[in-house]
């Protein structure tokens, strides 16, 4: 993950023009899914890009595995906790979160077994997850995807052909809804512990 250390000063100008083309309004339609004044847990933080859409909470925890990144993050808030943590081995007590979520981050998980297992543990049962990544689209369009996750795997650590909502099913995350977005190229997947 040494390369998000190396990123972080360019994350921001790198993703603008995605955020102008519909990548801002996705992550706000997604943190609008979650619980008001709940305790809310989000993983891989980056530079703070979801910040502006949280929604009034007990608590507002941020993690993200980027200490780089972390910095950048800071100067955006001044009310979420943040906090270095992978979300593989996350540092908290069972069922503290009522909610949890990710916007662009279980691409780059090595992998994403262990961090599902530790939502459902450190998420209330019953509680939300929202997630928000580019994934492997359907057809054709999903060869070329498998085609490029040779190179973004090893250039990047992200995994371009990834089946998130899939993998989410498998390790019991119920209740799974997806909106596709982008010729299937982004999922909105929300589920419940």
């Amino acid at each position: 993950m040494a390369i998000y250390d190396k990123f972080a000063q360019h994350y921001d100008s790198f993703f603008a023009p995605l955020e102008r083309l519909g990548l801002s309004q996705s992550r706000q339609e997604a943190l609008s899914l979650l619980p008001v004044d709940a305790r809310i847990l989000e993983l891989g933080c980056g530079t703070g890009a979801n910040f502006e859409f949280y929604p009034p909470s007990q608590l507002a925890l941020s993690t993200e595995f980027s200490i780089e990144m972390i910095k950048t993050a800071r100067s955006k808030t001044t009310t979420n906790i943040l906090v270095n943590a992978d979300a593989q081995y996350l540092p908290f007590s069972e069922s503290e979160f009522d909610a949890a979520f990710a916007t662009l981050v279980f691409c780059s998980i090595p992998d994403p077994v262990l961090a599902f297992n530790e939502i459902k543990r450190v998420v209330k049962p019953g509680g939300k997850i929202i997630l928000l990544d580019h994934v492997r689209p359907n057809g054709a369009l999903g060869y070329v995807f498998d085609a490029l996750n040779i190179c973004t795997r090893s250039l990047f650590e992200d995994h371009f052909n990834r089946r998130t909502a899939k993998i989410a099913a498998s390790c019991g995350i119920g209740n799974i809804e997806v909106k596709s977005k982008l010729l299937g190229i982004v999922n909105l997947i929300i589920g419940t512990v």
